[in-house]
């Protein structure tokens, strides 16, 4: 009456193993899901395809950041995302603490001061956008939240992005 069947201890060990595997799968998935690069980006190309001057913010949810001139990167603990850009270049602008006088000069005008202010004449902040755009675009740490900025100067217009 008490028998052992032998097909149920191989039943019993086989749904032993697999409920090790599960757990051992769920163990491995990340606890949170990638940043959200495809919202970074949306907001870059909304404030980069429109006519006139412009600021916006996006927060990111990110560890670092790499901003080129037709992609936005983002990784964290979820993982890495990648967004391309397809409005017009944009100017990636690094840290304050990072750049060489012609960084330091875009970073004020993203943070709002007029191009006027901050530039002797339109060329000159063309050239200085230009300068910014091939620059290395390695990854940096990522700010609380990203600025987008469009601005207009004479006959140039310059999307600013840090």
């Amino acid at each position: 009456m008490l028998e052992t069947h032998l097909d149920a201890t191989y039943a019993w060990l086989g749904l032993a193993v697999v409920s090790v595997a599960t757990a051992g799968v769920t163990a491995t998935l990340p606890a949170s899901p990638p940043p959200d690069a495809a919202g970074a980006a949306h907001t870059i190309e909304t404030v980069a395809g429109g006519e006139y001057p412009a600021t916006a913010e996006h927060g990111l949810a990110a560890e670092r950041v790499r901003l080129t001139p037709r992609s936005v990167s983002l990784d964290g603990n979820g993982g890495s995302a990648r967004a391309p850009l397809y409005a017009s270049r944009i100017t990636p602008v690094p840290p304050s603490d990072r750049g060489g006088a012609d960084d330091n000069r875009l970073r004020q005008v993203l943070d709002g001061v007029p191009p006027d202010a901050a530039f002797d004449d339109p060329d000159t902040l063309s050239t200085a956008a230009e300068r910014a755009r091939g620059a290395d675009h390695g990854w940096r740490p990522a700010p609380e939240r990203l600025t987008v900025r469009r601005v207009h100067y004479g006959g140039i217009h310059v999307t600013l992005v840090g």
